[in-house]
């Protein structure tokens, strides 16, 4: 089973969102991250897209991409090419004694404490996929009380930009 992350180019409109989800759903296809936010053009919107499968029907979703109508660009980001990001927040259960542990794992992969309560803290991560699961399996000494992610995010690497894909 293969692995393809995508970043589509949209137009920003009313109902996109539930368009592209749509396809998917429709074929049977799971999505295994989505990240959606406007670009620096309001007209348009950047989708990432993680999908998982045999790579017949990742060629497959590629190819029915292509034919929506809000679809202005599809980048495939691969690994050296481009760059992808998370975000991860936990929120960790640590009373006095516990908390220094668990700032100390923070400070191993850069993270930043944004919250600090009584009874717990709650930790902001960026990074790739692997140092937020290699984060989060430091933490499994611990109790997790809450965690979220955003999914993952990225751009292609060089110098091209949303301009090389439009024309007004």
């Amino acid at each position: 089973m293969s692995r393809m992350v995508l970043s589509i180019l949209v137009e920003n409109t009313a109902g996109v969102l539930s368009r592209i989800s749509g396809l998917f759903s429709r074929r049977g296809y799971n999505i295994d991250s989505l990240s959606v936010g406007e670009t620096e053009n309001p007209k348009y919107s950047r989708m990432t897209v993680a999908v998982s499968g045999e790579d017949g029907i990742l060629e497959q979703i590629r190819k029915q991409l292509v034919k929506l109508e809000d679809v202005v660009d599809i980048t495939e980001l691969t690994n050296g090419g481009s760059v992808c990001r998370e975000l991860v927040l936990v929120k960790v259960q640590a009373d006095r004694k516990e908390r220094q542990a668990v700032i100390s794992v923070a400070d191993i992969f850069r993270a930043k404490i944004v919250d600090v309560a009584p009874e717990s803290l709650m930790v902001e991560l960026t990074g790739n996929q692997a140092k937020i699961d290699a984060f989060i399996k430091l933490l499994e000494g611990f109790t997790i009380k809450e965690f979220v992610r955003t999914g993952i995010t990225g751009l292609v690497r060089g110098a091209g930009d949303i301009e090389d894909y439009i024309s007004d």
